[in-house]
């Protein structure tokens, strides 16, 4: 007897895949409320499962800590603006095509939106300045800059491991979009598109690509 393979079977596994990426990512911004609202000593895992809809079981399946949830978000965000930044026409010239991609990706950051207080604001600082947080961002930092590398020396033919060149860029990338989000911070009233096209259009202009 031949076992038939259903539509609901074969598009299981990407629908699991989409929803353990779903949760992770709502473990990370609640994770970011929490301690922006009370503070990084007030917030315990138990505390950013529940406000997850999730259990404490269910956190340490995808953290070690409350620290690398945290810093999770800037590593979704660095995953799609490269994913977005592959999918960019090929021949589009390389800072145009990195700027669109940083447009259309740069809400899953850490800045404040639309609806940031000073308190708010003031909060976000606190965590970003939180010495326990460091070491995560850093780790997060050098995960989204290997990505970012690899996507450009696909675009410019160039090597990732022999050329300089894709490895300057995307350290380039990341030093903009630390950039725009500490300028938020303290200007957050500024248009978020014209922070992005300001950042990467000076940089722009002094790596060409080659």
């Amino acid at each position: 007897m031949v076992e038939t393979v259903g539509i609901d079977d074969r598009e299981r596994p990407g629908l699991r895949e989409r929803k353990k990426r779903e949760t992770r990512i709502a473990l990370s911004w609640a994770a970011i409320q929490l301690t922006v609202e009370r503070g990084w000593d007030n917030v315990r895992v138990e505390d950013i499962a529940a406000a997850a809809g999730v259990s404490t079981r269910t956190f340490n399946n995808y953290f070690s800590s409350k620290g690398e949830a945290i810093a999770a978000r800037h590593v979704e965000r660095a995953h799609a603006i490269a994913a977005e930044l592959r999918a960019q026409p090929a021949d589009k010239p390389l800072w145009d095509a990195i700027i669109d991609a940083a447009l259309s990706q740069f809400a899953l950051g850490l800045e404040p939106q639309g609806d940031a207080s000073g308190q708010r604001a003031a909060g976000l600082k606190l965590m970003l300045a939180e010495p326990a947080l460091q070491g995560e961002f850093a780790k997060a930092y050098m995960a989204a800059e290997a990505e970012f590398a690899e996507v450009v020396a696909e675009r410019t033919g160039t090597d990732v491991t022999t050329d300089l060149y894709p490895k300057l860029v995307a350290g380039a990338i990341g030093a903009a979009i630390s950039a725009v989000t500490q300028q938020r911070l303290h200007t957050p009233d500024a248009p978020m598109e014209e922070l992005i096209r300001e950042a990467f259009g000076r940089l722009a202009t002094g790596l060409t690509a080659p």
